[in-house]
Formats: C-alpha cells, sequence, structure tokens
C-alpha cells in the first residue's frame, strides 16, 4: 500500500499560494509539480485536471479540495498540497469557498492506489483539527511535517 509520506516532497508544499480563480490554481498545481518533475507536461497535467473537474467538482468540503486525475507519462503517484493565500470558489459540495488543496496526480493504470490514497486524505481531512493545523502552517516546510504528522496518527 502506497502512503501519502512516500509520494509528497517538501517541495510540493506550499503555504500562501495565490488563489484567483478555480483555474489559475489548477495552472498553478501543473507548474509546481513540473519543477520537481520535468519530465511531465504542465498544460497535460492541466488540462487532465480541468477534465475531472469537468465530471464533478473536487470541492470536498470544509474548504478542502482534492484535484486529482489519471495522467499519461506519469509513472507513480504524486502527492502536493497547497494553501491558499485567499480562498477561491471552486463548486464544492458545501458551497464554501477553497483555501487547502491536496492534489494527487496517479498513472494511468493505478485504479486500487488511486483510491487508497483519495480514501487516506478524505479521512485525514475530516478531523477538524488536522485542517485548522494545515491552516496555521507559517512555511512550506511546516505545512509538510504536518501532513506527515496527520498521517502517522490516523
Amino acid at each position: 500500500m502506497i502512503l501519502i509520506e512516500q509520494i509528497l516532497t517538501p517541495g510540493r508544499c506550499l503555504v500562501n499560494v495565490p488563489g484567483g480563480s478555480k483555474k489559475r490554481v489548477l495552472e498553478q498545481i501543473a507548474s509546481l509539480v513540473v519543477r520537481e518533475l520535468p519530465d511531465l507536461d504542465s498544460q497535460s497535467i492541466f488540462e487532465s485536471l480541468i477534465a475531472r473537474e469537468k465530471l464533478g467538482s473536487t470541492g470536498f468540503g470544509n474548504g478542502i479540495a482534492i484535484p486529482h486525475c489519471r495522467l499519461a507519462g506519469c509513472n507513480t503517484p504524486i502527492c502536493a498540497v497547497l494553501h491558499l493565500e485567499s480562498a477561491v470558489d471552486f463548486d464544492a459540495i458545501d458551497g464554501a469557498p477553497v483555501d487547502l488543496l491536496f492534489v494527487l496526480l496517479v498513472p494511468e493504470e493505478a485504479t486500487d492506489a488511486h483510491l487508497e490514497l483519495l480514501r487516506q486524505i478524505a479521512s485525514m481531512l475530516n478531523r477538524s483539527e488536522v485542517r485548522e493545523s494545515l491552516r496555521q502552517a507559517q512555511s512550506s516546510d511546516r505545512l509538510f511535517q504536518l501532513v506527515l504528522d496527520a498521517q502517522s496518527t490516523q
């Protein structure tokens, strides 16, 4: 079983990310991932995330979204965490704007792993104390550490 801490790096945890719009946030996610994984294409990542959003919003509720998609050329699952400086409308199921995003990119064939990782993220973010601690992180390194801590206490 793959765990979040195996697919998340400090470089893919960012705080005070400018929001603007759902589209702009998804563009920033694609740019962030490509900085660490230049073999992937930011336009393909963006288009895959947009295509997934068209199937139904990944806005989870409580100010959280979990944008995710299967991605050609992705060999292993990739996770990123962003805390936006100001919340954006993400068409979330509860109507609340989103300021905390957990991004999951998986290989095209990764069905069981994909679902298990989504379950881990959702389970962690169902806890209000975890959501609040993540929102209080003042640095990207601290955000990364808080995610690891939250995972180890599930």
